[in-house]
């Protein structure tokens, strides 16, 4: 008995406690409820949030202190419609003959750092080419690359001719007759078949282009290009695979007909009336505004020869028209999500967007929100993301100063955590 006494004694001594991550935040927003905690200790452990204590806990041998006390600390950020493989620049439509898919994939590398170290620990990716974002997620997810947390769309689904149609602006000899497995239908048939070899790709969610948009190389940004029964299709059929549908809408009634077709959320929403708007409440349609990426074109379209002159008039119609109709959609009581359209705008310039929310009246905290715990919910990963509390994901972000004073300076990220790893440190 002593020696089996012994042994297990000298078990015991040779199990290690492992070390935890302190962070001392002088103010927390954990998106649970309306108020700012003041001088917490987050201990982080695996990955995980392991305690929430009061005051300033002492460090134990081996523990890793974060003095975040002239911080304010959130849940890490999540922008709901961004195109992590690109970004526009002028000349930009000459870049679909000269990039091949190793470029577009090394592109999105690049970006989806610096939209990590802007502070957004997940993305929704609503449209992309050569299915480098799919590639890009497995990346992220496998550890290969640093990014944020991918929930991606694969290449969006347009009719021939509307916004998304690849071949848009080509020539006729170098082919322009696109279809499902390229994301282009005409008809409920094809539009069927077009998500299910989304499914076949991977695809997370799936992106239909419901009016025309601003930089496809057509004339018209606002016509509907989809009908009601071939949004139908697409929304029925996802719905099958377990995938939500995003709506790209600008045009009032192409947002009316995706609406009542079943889309979970309308992106841009332009010139969504009055009608359009009580139908996204009495269905519960969700809207991603993306007012910077209408600030990026508007401010674009007054430079000569940034745009082609065929998008040109429609980045000055259509840009300065987003913020205006996302304070309406807020007062009207739309529910509303986060997200830019970034790739359109630079990555890494997502949190502008917090500023242009507030400026058209949305409350500091509920913009705050919009990004933490709201697509938390709609993604169905709030069991472990979107707020701070014991036993979630350890995804963190903070900024100096406080953001529900000043919210500029939530782009300013100092700190940023995904998944217990440090990525920014003050």
């Amino acid at each position: 008995m002593n020696r089996l006494l012994l042994l297990a004694v000298v078990a015991c001594s040779l199990v290690t406690v492992d070390a935890a991550t302190l962070i001392h935040a002088g103010r927390v927003i954990d998106a649970v409820g309306d108020k700012v905690l003041a001088e917490r200790t987050i201990v982080v452990d695996g990955g995980k949030i392991t305690g929430i204590e009061h005051g300033y806990r002492a460090a134990a041998a081996g523990d890793t202190v974060i003095d975040l006390r002239n911080a304010t600390l959130m849940p890490g950020w999540t922008d709901m419609h961004v195109h992590l493989t690109s970004e526009y620049r002028r000349n930009n439509e000459i870049d679909r003959f000269k990039l091949d898919a190793p470029d577009v994939a090394i592109n999105g590398v690049v970006y989806a750092q610096r939209t990590l170290l802007a502070g957004f620990t997940s993305v929704r990716d609503v449209g992309d080419s050569f299915r480098a974002s799919l590639a890009l997620r497995d990346a992220v997810n496998a550890g290969k690359v640093p990014g944020p947390r991918i929930y991606a769309a694969g290449k969006s689904i347009a009719t021939t001719g509307g916004h998304a149609d690849p071949t848009n602006g080509w020539a006729d000899f170098l082919g322009g007759q696109p279809g499902p497995l390229e994301g282009v239908v005409n008809g409920p048939v094809e539009a069927a078949q077009a998500v299910r070899q989304r499914y076949k790709d991977g695809s997370d969610v799936i992106k239909i282009t419901a009016t025309g948009g601003v930089l496809s190389i057509t004339k018209n940004g606002l016509n509907p290009q989809f009908t009601e029964e071939e949004i139908r299709a697409v929304v029925s059929t996802a719905k099958d695979y377990g995938l939500t549908v995003a709506a790209h809408a600008h045009g009032a009634e192409g947002i009316k007909r995706a609406v009542r077709a079943g889309v979970d959320s309308i992106e841009h929403g332009t010139f969504m009336d009055d009608e359009g708007m009580a139908l996204m409440k009495q269905k519960g349609t969700w809207y991603v505004p993306t007012i910077s990426a209408g600030r990026w074109v508007d401010e674009r379209s007054k430079i000569d020869g940034f745009f082609p002159e065929i998008v040109r008039p429609k980045a000055a119609l259509i840009g300065p028209r987003i913020q205006t109709t996302f304070g309406k959609a807020h007062k009207t009581g739309v529910r509303i999500m986060f997200g830019t359209d970034t790739g359109v705008s630079a990555h890494g310039d997502n949190a502008r967007e917090f500023a242009y929310m507030v400026e058209a009246g949305m409350p500091a905290l509920e913009a705050i929100k919009s990004a933490t715990i709201v697509p938390a919910k709609f993604l169905g990963v709030d069991d472990r993301l979107g707020t701070i509390e014991t036993g979630k994901l350890a995804d963190l972000v903070a900024v100096p100063g406080d953001p529900l004073v000043d919210i500029a300076v939530m782009q300013r990220v100092s700190f940023v955590m995904k998944d217990g790893v440090v990525y920014k440190a003050p």
